[in-house]
Formats: structure tokens, sequence, C-alpha cells
């Protein structure tokens, strides 16, 4: 027998609903370490081996900047057709495309350790970024799914941190002993290891629970703007932080400092989901991106690397906790089709951000960070709108003491 739930809203007035939904939600934990696998193979690996391997790859000849920077931006598009893909049509999100997509991802990084021309990475990397687009969104799903969904976050992301700083570690002691060939094979092993857990996890679409309203919509599309901005500016930090450590005059700290970003992302999810649980997730959003502003800020004080060791901690601390946080009011407002939804936003930020900064990237990377710090500003304040309409309005919806609709256990 199915036991169903009813739905009664907590906030004010224009935000109550009745809602009657089957119970989608489970109470393990299982679930999100899987996901969390997942996310390592799918974002450290799948996604961001290819910054600290750029040098190498660079180095041996293989790629040029210019051409390494087209093999990224074909990344970039990948994630971003495979975003708008699932936001656009749910029904893809289902487990036979997320299988799919594990195997087309293995594949596309063994294909980066064959010597060929330039149009043969640039179309690895693009399946590269579809792949892994269609892996974070079914893995995030999973965690919004679970009862205790903070902390099963918190788990799930912290796999995207824990892979950042595996791959930046085994570049960092691999290179001068590996060719750029077998570190690409040896990536691609370590995403089959890391995917493997997550094949068994129940992907479905999601879908919405009811309708929003007013408020609401204005709301979700207040998010849906940060979240843009956190594409645009993040993407700037995250491309070009190890290439100024380096252009610097330090040529060894830059995996180093890849290193240190994943290391501070590793845990931080866990302690974006706690300030949530305690308080508000759009609170918390808004203070994640102020940090994350101060992030792109810190390399253009000084040309040293513990100006960059700093903005590396607190970029790795910040940008996958905006995610967690971001997801979390998105499923609160929209339904679990959001996160499809904030991906693509995102996808398009990504995609922007070297274009926005490109006409003034020239002996100095400072000019593109305080880009990026003015687009994280913004984004900051749109996040605070979010906190203040709902403060106005009684304290319901994400900015209160809890989602715009709460459970009525009968």
């Amino acid at each position: 027998m199915v036991h169903r739930r009813h739905f009664t809203a907590s906030g004010p007035a224009p935000y109550r609903a009745n809602v009657t939904i089957a119970p989608t939600r489970s109470t393990s934990l299982t679930p999100a370490l899987r996901a969390a696998s997942g996310l390592a193979a799918a974002m450290g690996f799948g996604r961001f081996a290819y910054t600290p391997l750029l040098p190498v790859l660079i180095d041996a000849g293989q790629l040029s900047t210019r051409s390494g920077a087209v093999v990224a931006a074909a990344n970039y598009a990948g994630y971003l057709i495979g975003a708008v893909a699932l936001a656009r049509v749910p029904q893809y999100n289902g487990r036979t495309v997320f299988r799919c997509s594990a195997l087309a991802l293995i594949v596309s990084q063994a294909i980066m350790a064959v010597p060929a021309p330039v149009i043969v990475p640039i179309l690895a990397r693009t399946v590269a970024g579809v792949a892994s687009a269609v892996l974070f969104i079914g893995c995030a799903q999973i965690a919004a799914r679970q009862d205790n969904r903070r902390r099963a976050a918190g788990i799930a992301f912290a796999g995207v941190g824990a892979g950042i700083a595996a791959t930046g570690a085994l570049v960092f002691a691999a290179q001068s002993v590996l060719s750029w060939e077998a570190l690409w094979l040896v990536t691609a092993a370590g995403t089959a290891l890391l995917v493997w857990p997550a094949l068994g996890l129940e992907i479905r679409p999601g879908t919405r629970s009811g309708a929003a309203s007013v408020r609401a919509r204005r709301a979700w599309h207040l998010l849906q703007t940060t979240y843009f901005l956190e594409g645009l500016g993040y993407i700037v930090l995250g491309t070009f932080l190890v290439a100024a450590v380096q252009a610097a005059g330090h040529p060894t700290a830059g995996t180093a400092v890849w290193i240190v970003v994943g290391v501070a992302a590793a845990p931080a999810t866990v302690m974006w989901g706690a300030l949530a649980r305690r308080g508000s997730p759009v609170v918390a959003l808004a203070g994640a991106l102020v940090l994350q502003c101060v992030a792109a800020l810190l390399p253009t004080l000084s040309g040293g690397v513990w100006p960059a060791v700093a903005s590396a901690a607190l970029f790795g601390a910040t940008f996958m906790g905006i995610t967690l946080l971001a997801l979390e009011i998105g499923d609160d407002l929209a339904g679990a089709g959001a996160a499809a939804t904030l991906t693509a936003g995102y996808g398009v930020g990504q995609m922007f951000g070297p274009l926005v900064v490109a006409p003034v990237l020239g002996d100095s990377y400072g000019p593109a960070f305080v880009i990026a710090a003015v687009a994280l500003a913004v984004a900051a304040g749109s996040a605070a709108a979010i906190a203040a309409g709902w403060r106005r309005d009684g304290g319901g919806g994400p900015a209160g003491a809890g989602p715009v609709v709460r459970i009525r256990r009968t």
C-alpha cells in the first residue's frame, strides 16, 4: 500500500497551496555516497582533470595556448548542451542515458591519449562536457530526494572536491614519470572506477510538485540570475588562477594551487549544508558569493604565491557550496526539474565568462579577476534580494525556517 503525504504551505497567504503527491524521498545515505563517487568521476575527473593537464599538453607540443583554450571552450559548450537537453526534455534524465553518458565520458578521456589533430580533442572534450552534465544532474537529483537532503547533498557534492584534489595530486606527482598519454589513460581508468558505484542509482526525471505562486516565480527568476552570474564569475577564476600563478614566475606552484582548490572544496559542502540547516540557505548562498568575490580579488593584490593560495582556498570552499545551496533552493521553488534548468543557465555563464574577459587579457590577469568579482558581487545582491523578499512576507520559503511547502504527515 502506498502512503501519501499531504502538503500545506507554511508561509504567508500568497504562497499557500494544498498538494498531494506520493512520497519520493529516502532516508539512507548510501545513495548520497554513490552520488559522491559519481560526481568525483563526472566533475573531478571528467571536467576538471583538464586544468592541471593542460600545461603538460602544452609542454609536450600536443596543444598550443590558443588551441588549449578552444578545447576548454568545447567542454563548456558540451556541458551547456547536456544541461539544456535535460532542461528541455526531462525524460532524457533516466538510467539508460545516465549509463551511456558514463561510458561516453570514459571513452572521451581515453581518446585524449591519442596523438591527433586538434579537432579530435575538441570533439572529445565536447562529448565529455555533455556526459558530465548528464551525470552531474542525475547525481544532484539523487541528493534532493533524500529526507535528510542537506546532509545527503553535502556528502554527494563533496565528491567534486575530492575528485579535483585527486586529479591535481595525480598530475603533480606523476607528470615527471608518466607521459601525457599515460596520464590521460590513468585519468580514464580513475573515471571508470569512480563512476561504477553510481551506475546503480535510481535516476529518473524530475517533476514539479505543484503550481508556483507569483512571488515564488519572482524568486525563481532571481535565483536563475544569481546562478548564471556565478557561472560567469566562477569560470574566470577557475580557468585563469593556475595560469596567473605560473605567469607570475611560479611554474611549479600552479598545480599545487589547484590541489588546494580540491582539498578546500571536499569538506566545504558539508559545512554549507550545516549552515543552511541552522539558518537560511538563501542567506548562506549570499554569504558564499561574497566570499568568492573576495577570492577573485585576492590575486589582484599581489603576484605572490600566498594570495593565490588564499584565493584557491576561498574559491574551493565556496564554488560547490554555492551549487549545493542554489540547487536546494531551486528544488524548493520549482521542483526536482530545477537542477537541469539552473545548470543550463550556469553553463551559459561559463560560456560567456571567457568571452567577456578576453579583451582585457594581456600581461596581467588582474582585470579579468576584477570583472569576475563584479559579476559575483551582483550575484550576491540577487541572492540577498531573494532573502529580503521572503523576510518581508513573513519568513516562508527558502529564506525562512523551511521550504516553500512543508510536510504535514497524516
